[in-house]
């Protein structure tokens, strides 16, 4: 096998380990968020993190898929290891950015909780004049 289609084998190994490694990742931990943010509703909260998982499988798996070409030639042993380190790292990159947009859909969501449960706010008591 040629050194074009070994640099292809490895990114797509690494690129589908590291995405089910983030996915299991998030559903574990995003379980007990979720379950707080859906106000203790368990069985909602394990649908929608399912869910997530899915979409998360079906964009990263997607991106991988459609970087898959190599733009530069690969001869050797030094430039499969320089097309695997751009291609692995923009996986990286684009999971890390995933990981952060969830983050912000979940931290908005449990934010208008907070502010749904939370007390109305207290009417002023006295006026300032000038």
């Amino acid at each position: 096998m040629d050194p074009k289609a070994w640099t292809y084998l490895v990114y797509l190994v690494l690129s589908v380990a590291l995405t089910v490694w983030v996915a299991r990742t998030l559903h574990k931990n995003g379980r007990i968020f979720l379950v707080d943010v859906f106000g203790g509703n368990e069985p909602l909260a394990d649908s929608v993190n399912h869910l997530l998982v899915v979409g998360f499988y079906l964009i990263n798996f997607g991106y991988v898929t459609l970087a898959l070409k190599l733009s530069i030639p690969v001869e050797s042993v030094p430039q499969s290891i320089e097309a695997l380190s751009q291609k692995v790292g923009a996986v990286l990159l684009v999971l890390g950015g995933m990981h952060f947009f969830n983050l912000y859909v979940f931290s908005r969501m449990r934010r208008k909780v907070v502010l749904a449960a939370a007390p109305p706010p207290f009417l002023p008591d006295a006026c300032l004049t000038r």
